[in-house]
């Protein structure tokens, strides 16, 4: 069986994976906050554990992963977009809920097993709550149940901060009836306008960080395998999690391997709506195909900050481009079963090393191009269509790929089929004048004719 090696944030080294349980390898990723569009950080951290899904279920085996992926559909943030709008809670919830199941759709990334809404598991937070006040890890004040960090000697362990550090490097909510000014929410009044639900402490809602560590526990075990997110959730979100976790279980030590994606920056800053780098998903994929952003992804190490531009955008375009117009010219070729490049596997296998399983579907790429005999190009087709759906690429019709989806100002593919026509009548006449103005009226509007012996085809630029 190959062997796994992911960089545990826990140990703060790379290490050999060890599932638990080989016959249920357990994932939990922590998903969006449902109040608004999906911004590129949303979209750069389901990419990268798609990427590890798919690999669990390539060693594993599918039916013996279970990867849970949730959403947040209570939260201040969620209060504050309806103060803003006016829009009722569950309307702005499950808008935005659509348009992020949409995006991922486009990128590819495969549905979780589960992708529980906290709002679904309130009972669940209630009775975790129940369990750290029994035990002595929680208290009652002021309405608010808080965890206790004193109550846990060796709080900060998965980030490494001392409490010092921890107290300095977050936003920490001053209040009076804290014992500690590090202890944190596990559940809080609301206003009568307000999300909650009864609870023993009165009407209210979950803090934040209960909500993952109720569902995690209810949907995997209080100890699972591997604990997902990006890199700004380690501290106070993860490390929370944590606590309570470790704390509601004796004897759990929760998530086995945390696994958590470098910043992502915008032109070398980090992406901020104050600077005017913010882009949402939508945005982007009004300008590229979503596959383009995809590969853009996976071309840094998801340890490693990840830094979008445009001219990267731009050159991930280009190389899907190369990529399917290798598909494109052995269409007619069948495609067999077969298993990915092994070096591929490999690659991913050490830590998710994407920008080395890329430069090997490259080299794949240039042997299919080369290609002579029909046994040789069924041989590298299927093995570049097997090796790219490890990292959740080339999942396209080549034909589609290049022909695309009209902009709301483009030619749509009939009125280009009907200039391709009217070219190819030009040309029978021996207009060459007309069919070279076609040609040219095409290209200004984004689209290239490439004539072959079969016949014209057409791409977008």
């Amino acid at each position: 069986m190959v062997e796994i090696y992911l960089n545990n944030t826990l140990t703060r080294r790379k290490e050999k994976f060890t599932p638990i349980d080989s016959s249920n390898v357990r994932m939990y990723v922590c998903g969006p906050t449902v109040y608004d569009k999906a911004h590129l950080g949303n979209a750069k951290t389901p990419v990268l554990f798609d990427v590890l899904y798919r690999l669990l279920c390539h060693v594993y085996g599918k039916e013996h992963v279970t990867y849970v992926s949730n959403i947040t559909d209570v939260d201040d943030k969620i209060l504050n977009k309806h103060k803003e709008t006016g829009k009722p809670i569950r309307e702005i919830t499950q808008e935005t809920y659509d348009w992020y199941i949409e995006d991922m759709k486009k990128l590819n990334v495969l549905d979780p097993n589960y992708r529980p809404r906290a709002t679904e598991y309130i009972n669940e937070m209630i009775e975790l709550v129940k369990r750290l006040l029994a035990n002595g890890h929680a208290y009652e004040a002021a309405g608010h149940v808080l965890f206790s960090v004193d109550s846990m000697p060796n709080y900060g362990y998965l980030s490494g901060r001392s409490m010092k550090e921890m107290l300095a490097g977050a936003r920490i909510e001053v209040a009076d009836y804290k014992k500690n000014p590090a202890d944190f929410v596990l559940w809080k009044p609301s206003d009568a306008d307000q999300p909650g639900w009864n609870s023993p402490w009165g009407y209210g809602r979950p803090g934040w960080h209960l909500e993952c560590s109720a569902m995690s526990s209810k949907l995997l075990g209080n100890d699972f395998d591997i604990h997902g997110g990006g890199s700004d959730l380690i501290f106070p979100h993860h490390e929370n999690e944590c606590a309570q976790s470790c704390c509601a279980y004796e004897g759990s030590k929760f998530a086995h391997y945390w696994v958590h994606g470098g910043m992502l920056m915008v032109d070398g800053v980090k992406m901020s709506k104050s600077l005017g780098n913010f882009f949402t998903v939508d945005e982007i994929l009004a300008k590229v195909p979503a596959e383009a952003l995809r590969l853009l992804f996976l071309t840094t190490h998801y340890h490693q900050p990840f830094n979008f531009t445009m001219e990267g955008l731009t050159n991930a375009k280009l190389t899907l481009d190369k990529f399917y117009n290798a598909l494109r010219n052995v269409k007619e070729v069948e495609v067999k079963a077969v298993e990915p490049d092994e070096r591929v596997v490999q690659a991913l296998a050490d830590d998710l090393n994407t920008p080395l399983a890329l430069s090997y579907l490259h080299e794949i790429v240039n042997n299919l191009n080369k290609a002579q005999t029909e046994e040789e190009k069924i041989r590298c087709k299927s093995l570049l269509l097997s090796s790219a759906s490890m990292l959740g690429l080339l999942f396209q019709d080549a034909e589609a790929w290049f022909k695309g989806e009209a902009k709301a100002d483009g030619l749509t593919e009939e009125a280009i089929e009907t200039q391709i026509k009217a070219r190819a009548e030009a040309k029978k006449n021996k207009d060459y004048a007309l069919a070279d103005k076609i040609r040219n009226e095409l290209k200004e509007q984004g689209i290239v004719l490439e004539d072959t012996p079969q016949g014209t085809t057409w791409k977008r630029l």
